[in-house]
């Protein structure tokens, strides 16, 4: 808790950051590689694999590893941020949860203690069921995140503290030591890469940055994440409802909490194949309502290449808008709260989901949040592309015109604001857009076709 405190009292000044058009960097993509094929092992086993290996990277457990970031690193941080993850198929052959987190430890630390260590989740997403024998046998995951590069150039953070990658991911070889030739005896079960990338040039550190970390979720093998049964893991119980208080240093022009939630329970009638609206509340005000999943699975079923009962057969997408919360091979969504001006004191954020019934008191939803704001200015917009899957498609743009062409039928095409405002919804089959009607500048677009895989972009009229 102390730890906590210090972050957000730590977190706040008033100046303003300058900031770089993708231009800067003529248009491509800067790349910063810190885990390369890194191998993750049975997450029951207390021996902890590869923990002599002298790559740097400090191995808390088989499933849960961290990477010092050095002062190079930190510097790399542009103005947006793009986090891809590759998560490549060795002896699990089921689908399980994995996480992208970053740790704050005092300046100098050697290790620490992860269970009272104060961190974030950045990014979350579900492995397929991968036979390591067949092809494609690597799923990639992408997130845009551009709001998270204040938290890695916050000159009061990293002044004060070291800033740990960390890069988990639970797994378990046992079915596959018995259903996957060459596993037998083996206890390696996913290898992971983790790269950033930035279309803009690095930029300098910040010190208009409020950051408030609030809950970061438990990991699987422990539990007590939001439910209705367990002390820790509800405010009553019989509900599905969890309140977590926090602290904001000071008043803050502009805010948002950032989330991440999924559903588990795989027990008949669990919580991972019910829909059940989810509500959230702000200082006991509601402020969004959502039901997860109610998209197509079918784009995920080429890396599902184990044999499996969800991907026994080609399902109508009428099946899928009410089967699951999420899809084997798929990247957990990023939700945002965008909260605009809020006020130096004491905040709170409830997560509730009325109807969830945990039958048998099985399953979870683990819950992740965090507070950013600024003293001045606006955060980016939260263009999200939760998709494992990108259609094969090609933007340009050529003086006034936008154009693409996709192997996909192309539904619709949206062009928002860098900012995150609606501005236009074109009809995909038309293949461009004027962009005549609109300043000089960066926009986000997003192709959106009609296999329910989206693919987001940022362009520069």
């Amino acid at each position: 808790m102390k730890l906590f405190q210090s972050l957000a009292a730590l977190a706040c000044s008033a100046s303003v950051f300058s900031t770089a058009s993708a231009q800067d960097a003529a248009g491509e993509a800067r790349s910063l590689k810190l885990y390369d094929q890194v191998v993750f092992y049975d997450g029951y086993n207390d021996k902890v694999f590869d923990a002599d290996k002298g790559d740097g990277i400090l191995r808390h457990r088989n499933n849960l590893y961290a990477l010092r970031l050095t002062d190079e690193q930190l510097a790399w941080f542009g103005s947006d941020l793009t986090l891809k993850v590759d998560i490549g198929a060795l002896c699990d052959n089921y689908d399980r949860i994995g996480n992208v987190n970053i740790a704050f430890t005092p300046k100098g630390a050697e290790s620490y203690d992860w269970q009272t260590t104060t961190r974030v989740e950045l990014a979350r997403f579900i492995t397929p069921f991968m036979n390591m024998n067949r092809k494609p046998d690597v799923v990639p995951y992408s997130y845009v995140i551009d709001a998270a590069s204040y938290i890695f150039r916050d000159s009061r953070l990293r002044s004060a503290y070291d800033f740990w990658l960390e890069f988990e991911l639970f797994g378990i070889p046992y079915a596959a030591n018995e259903q996957v030739k060459g596993c037998k005896d083996r206890n390696d079960v996913f290898d992971g890469t983790l790269t950033f990338e930035s279309l803009s040039a690095p930029q300098h550190p910040v010190d208009n940055h409020v950051f408030v970390p609030i809950v970061i979720k438990r990991p699987e093998y422990q539990g007590n994440n939001l439910n209705n049964y367990s002390e820790g893991g509800t405010d009553e119980i019989g509900k599905c409802i969890k309140t977590w208080t926090f602290d904001v240093p000071e008043d803050v022009a502009d805010a948002r909490i950032t989330f991440i939630i999924s559903n588990h329970g795989a027990n008949a009638g669990g919580e991972e194949y019910v829909r059940r609206l989810h509500r959230i509340s702000v200082d006991g005000e509601v402020v969004m309502e959502y039901t997860p999943g109610g998209v197509s699975c079918e784009p995920y079923r080429r890396y599902n290449t184990q044999t499996n009962g969800i991907y026994s057969y080609i399902r109508p997408e009428s099946f899928w808008k009410t089967y699951s919360n999420w899809c084997p091979g798929a990247a957990i969504p990023v939700r945002e709260l965008n909260l605009g001006a809020v006020a130096k004191g004491t905040h709170t954020f409830t997560v509730e989901v009325p109807e969830a019934q945990f039958v048998d008191k099985q399953g979870d939803f683990p819950v992740s949040a965090y507070f950013q704001g600024l003293t001045d200015g606006q955060l980016p917009a939260g263009i999200y592309s939760p998709e494992a899957i990108e259609p094969d498609v090609h933007i340009d743009v050529e003086g006034d015109v936008l154009s693409w062409q996709s192997a996909t039928p192309v539904r619709e095409v949206v062009l928002y604001s860098a900012s995150g405002k609606l501005l236009r919804i074109a009809p995909g089959e038309k293949g461009s857009m004027s962009l005549s009607q609109h300043e000089p500048g960066v926009y986000i677009v997003s192709i959106r076709c009609t296999d329910g895989t989206t693919a987001t972009r940022k362009i520069t009229r």
